[in-house]
């Protein structure tokens, strides 16, 4: 009897089950009688954009205003970074970069486009330092500087005294009365022949 009570009473649920979830009445959900809190967009504020440049793909981050800072890292063409401030001249912007010193960097102005609003001057960190001044004592390379003097070879012996001729003038031979040497040979050779000539013709 109690196994025949419960299995009609079993049934009876499984009705009563399938009747409401097949109920033609919609069921209403709670309304909340408290205000509930609206999620709203918050403004971006100023960020940079990397300008598009084919012959370059990406841009220096610097931890400082200037090309003799360090260079901390770099930035892709089209990348967008938040911006925090900038140089006085305004060729320098401050940026958010993760993973360096203070979270922040700068870039190079013209290399980018600053969006969503102007930005604050910011005073730049301190100039950086060469780690190793190079500097020159005088008193050392003094000790450096030769300077050599001409000497002359093991080998090398005087020549000896360039001995220049002189020459005394010859005074001419002036002949007999004045008359040259030559023109008195040339007379005594034809008065030889002249005379040569007569005995020929005498001996005829």
């Amino acid at each position: 009897m109690r196994q025949r009570s419960a299995v009609i009473l079993f049934a009876l649920l499984i009705l009563g089950l399938f009747s409401v979830l097949n109920s033609p009445f919609p069921v209403n959900a709670q309304i909340p009688t408290v205000d509930m809190a609206t999620v709203t967009g918050t403004a971006l504020g100023p960020y940079i954009v990397v300008k598009q440049d084919a012959e370059q793909r990406q841009i220096n981050v610097r931890s400082g205003p200037g090309t003799f800072y360090d260079k901390v890292g770099v930035l892709l063409t089209g990348q967008q970074v938040p911006a925090i401030g900038r140089s006085v001249g305004g060729e320098w912007v401050y940026i958010e970069y993760p993973g360096v010193p203070g979270s922040a960097a700068w870039v190079y102005s013209p290399l980018v486009e600053v969006l969503g609003g102007t930005l604050p001057i910011v005073e730049p960190p301190p100039t950086p330092t060469p780690l190793v001044t190079p500097t020159i004592d005088p008193t050392l390379a003094a000790e450096f500087i030769v300077t050599n003097a001409p000497t002359r070879l093991p080998t090398y012996t005087e020549p000896a005294p360039l001995a220049i001729p002189t020459f005394t003038a010859v005074e001419e031979d002036q002949g007999i009365a004045g008359m040259p040497v030559g023109m008195i040979i040339l007379v005594a050779a034809g008065l030889g022949i002249l005379l040569g000539f007569i005995a020929l013709a005498q001996g005829r």
